[in-house]
């Protein structure tokens, strides 16, 4: 069964039509020929394919698109402001934060998404002061809010750098 769904994506609005069955990331990726949404472990493990639905950062290998018909979408690539990147994405340069760019992508949507959330005041795991306006983000706090994204390159400690730059 086939149904014809509408995306803002970086900017733009996309229709498309998709089988029901078919996720988000193969959505964003084949029909749409977005190629930063990375496809990884295909299992929501890894994070490769995580872009901003919404506002939140979200796994598009475990979302199906017409659950989210009118979503609004960043990918990596929608980060910038015409030729001038996005502040984590020139920390993820600044700070050599890239290793073979698999996972960058996803790395930076999720980062750009757990500042935001940070500046929320949402907790994580490893935040000591529940009662607190928002978040102390040191290298713990951050390590915690990237766990779902993955670097089998061993990217981490310049991409919590990367972050850090941006976080202060």
């Amino acid at each position: 069964m086939e149904s014809s769904i509408t995306l803002h994506v970086d900017g733009q609005w996309r229709t498309l039509t998709v089988d029901t069955r078919t996720t988000l990331l193969d959505a964003l990726r084949e029909r749409l020929g977005l190629t930063s949404p990375k496809k990884g472990c295909d299992h929501g493990q890894c994070g490769s394919c995580t872009v901003l639905l919404d506002g939140r950062r979200a796994t598009t290998c475990l979302a199906l698109a017409v659950a989210h018909d009118g979503a609004r979408i960043t990918t990596a690539d929608g980060l910038a402001e015409g030729a001038e990147p996005h502040p984590v994405q020139r920390a993820f340069l600044d700070r050599d934060a890239f290793q073979c760019g698999y996972c960058t992508p996803g790395q930076i949507c999720s980062a750009v998404g757990m500042l935001e959330e940070a500046k929320a005041g949402w907790p994580s795991h490893a935040t000591r002061d529940l009662a607190g306006p928002a978040p102390d983000l040191d290298d713990a706090e951050i390590r915690e809010r990237m766990s779902g994204n993955l670097c089998r390159c061993g990217a981490y400690v310049n991409i919590v750098a990367a972050i850090r730059q941006v976080a202060r």
